[in-house]
C-alpha cells in the first residue's frame, strides 16, 4: 500500500484498518490564548467499515449522550456523531484525566440503559424528531458496555 499524504484532520491520517472497536482514545489537544486546554476524544462504538449505528439509534444515543453527560461535568464541550455512523467525538475543556472520561461515558451510557424517552424528541427542539430510536440507543449502549474493558486497547 503506498504510503497516504498527510491530511489536516487528524482522524484522517489514522489508519482504520488497524483499529479495533470498541476504543476511546485521545484524538487531539489544542491550547487557547488564555491556556484553556481542548481535548478531543474519539469514542468508537463500531469496527471502521465493517459496521456501523443505524441513523435512528445513534440520533437518539446522540441527544441521550449530549444530555446525560453533562450531569457528570460542567467540562463538556460537545459530544458530535461522526459522519462514517462508527463513533462520536467527546470534546472537553480542561480536563486532563483520561480515566475520569472513560467513567462518565460508562455512566453516561448506563443512563441510556434506564432511560424511558429520548430527550428534546420532538419538532420543536429536535431538527429531524422522525428519526428516533430509544431501543436502537439502548442497543448500541448495551453494545459499547459490553465490552467496557477494552476501550483503552485502541490497536488490534
Amino acid at each position: 500500500m503506498t504510503e497516504q499524504k498527510k491530511m489536516n484532520v487528524e482522524s484522517f491520517n489514522l489508519d482504520h484498518t488497524k483499529v479495533k472497536a470498541p476504543y476511546v482514545r485521545l484524538a487531539g489537544i489544542k491550547e487557547g490564548i488564555h491556556g484553556d486546554v481542548i481535548r478531543k476524544y474519539d469514542i468508537r462504538f463500531c469496527q471502521p467499515n465493517k459496521e456501523h449505528m443505524d441513523m435512528p439509534g445513534l440520533h437518539s444515543l446522540e441527544h441521550m449522550m449530549a444530555e446525560f453527560s453533562r450531569n457528570y461535568s460542567d467540562k463538556i464541550v460537545d459530544i458530535s456523531p461522526m459522519g462514517c455512523q462508527t463513533g462520536f467525538y467527546f470534546t472537553v475543556i480542561n480536563h486532563d484525566d483520561y480515566d475520569e472520561v472513560l467513567d462518565i461515558i460508562e455512566k453516561t451510557l448506563k443512563d441510556v440503559l434506564q432511560a424511558t424517552e429520548v430527550p428534546a424528541c420532538n419538532e420543536v427542539q429536535c431538527g429531524w424528531a422522525a428519526s428516533h430510536s430509544l431501543e436502537g440507543a439502548k442497543e448500541i449502549a448495551r453494545k459499547m458496555l459490553a465490552k467496557r474493558d477494552e476501550w483503552k486497547q485502541v490497536f488490534a
